[in-house]
């Protein structure tokens, strides 16, 4: 195998070199996917290991119709593969990025034991002179302290010396598009060498410029706070929409207009998910750590967290509009997920048993999962969509992506 850190300028710029190297992602989820098919498409072979199971039984996921297009052409040429054993996959591998995510407990505290158990397995099988990249949003300081030590301890090998060490989460669209994924990302490493290996692995998939920052901690916050400022922003957007409402002006003539200046964007109001909400929890965690009180944030947690009850109360008022109660109403919700085939988040399913404690009768329809997986996940669903929203009373469209686009 050739030395991933001996890596020049120039060594990655064509197909046939890059196909000399083998990049293993682990994870499961959008992010994951999208950067298999990014590597695979730019000449790597690619190995999708640990809970990545859909392609052992020969198969390619439900996800978003161009990205599934791209996952199932490499996987019938065999550019991508599966490997069930981490280890293995890391043995055979000079490239491993991870984008295993830290989970949130009980408590709405950060719990980091599932990107800890997975480095514990690379480390194990990591070779020398190989190439680590975490993807994961975490709070700043996990790269360099967690990351970094579980894999030195299971390795025997140093970060910086024997291997790279790296940090650079991926970017895909609200909407889970697919190649846009490839217009931005930041970078930061542990050291020089890794810093440029990094960006040469990376640059090989990227559609504009790597944004090289000075060190990990950087790269972890500006991830952290980019999608975090996202998240408050969504939270006036849903203030300002409660006001309108209430004031009993039309938000959408009141958006049209203000975006008629073309250096303004009024964004419209919206759900929040569970994963996007995670990310203020990884940040209040550090901020008590240092006994900071990030009032805006708790304030956006909450203006978030109540668009659920809004919600009901929204489907109340239409269902009454129509002479109807939310009682025995057939309701239909559109988007299992608000992000695209994300099975982990629950906001969807906290609004559908909502609806059912007050006597409602809900289905859910969601493109992005099969018949099957909505049944798993505790949904009323049927197989046709013709069938789904036939009689119903109404019709919640709880996810805005082009999956839906065509109705």
């Amino acid at each position: 195998m050739a030395k991933m850190m001996a890596l020049k300028r120039g060594d990655l710029d064509s197909v046939p070199e890059r196909e000399e190297y083998t990049v293993t992602i682990l994870g499961d989820g959008q992010r994951s996917l999208t950067d298999a098919c990014l590597f695979a498409d730019a000449g790597f072979k690619v190995i999708c290991a640990g809970a990545n199971h859909w392609l052992q039984s020969g198969g390619t996921p439900s996800t978003t119709p161009q990205l599934s297009t791209h996952l199932d052409k490499h996987v019938k040429t065999g550019r991508l593969t599966t490997e069930s054993d981490i280890r293995e996959a890391t043995a055979a591998s000079d490239i491993i990025i991870s984008h295993i995510p830290a989970a949130i407990d009980n408590r709405d505290r950060p719990d980091y034991s599932p990107i800890e158990k997975t480095c514990r397995e690379v480390g194990l099988s990591l070779r020398k002179d190989s190439l680590f990249i975490l993807s994961s949003t975490i709070g700043p300081g996990i790269t360099e302290n967690l990351v970094k030590e579980t894999l030195e301890k299971a390795s025997g090998l140093r970060a910086g010396t024997d291997f790279g060490l790296a940090y650079s989460p991926i970017h895909p669209s609200s909407s889970g598009a697919f190649p846009e994924a490839a217009s931005r990302r930041v970078i930061g490493a542990i050291d020089h060498q890794s810093l440029q290996t990094a960006y040469l692995v990376l640059d090989t998939v990227m559609k504009e410029e790597l944004v090289q920052v000075r060190d990990i901690k950087t790269a972890e916050t500006a991830n952290l706070l980019e999608k975090i400022y996202a998240e408050v922003k969504i939270a006036l957007a849903n203030e300002l929409a409660d006001f309108c409402e209430g004031a009993g002006i039309d938000l959408l003539e009141v958006q049209r207009a203000i975006d008629k200046n073309p250096h303004s964007y009024f964004l419209p109001p919206q759900l929040v998910s569970d994963s996007e909400m995670a990310e203020a929890h990884l940040l209040n965690y550090e901020a008590e750590a240092l006994n900071t009180n990030l009032r805006m944030l708790t304030l956006t947690q909450r203006i978030n967290r109540g668009m659920l009850g809004h919600t009901v109360h929204l489907v109340k008022d239409a269902l009454r509009a129509c002479g109807k109660n939310l009682r025995r109403a057939k309701i239909t919700v559109f988007g299992a997920s608000l992000q695209p085939k994300n099975e982990e988040d629950i906001f969807v399913k906290r609004l559908t048993d909502k609806l059912k404690k007050q006597g409602a009768h809900v289905w859910v329809i969601d493109p992005l999962f099969s018949h099957q997986q909505l049944l798993d996940m505790g949904y009323r669903a049927e197989r046709a969509l013709k069938r789904t929203v036939e009689n119903s009373d109404c019709l919640v469209m709880a996810a805005g992506q082009e999956r839906f686009s065509h109705l």
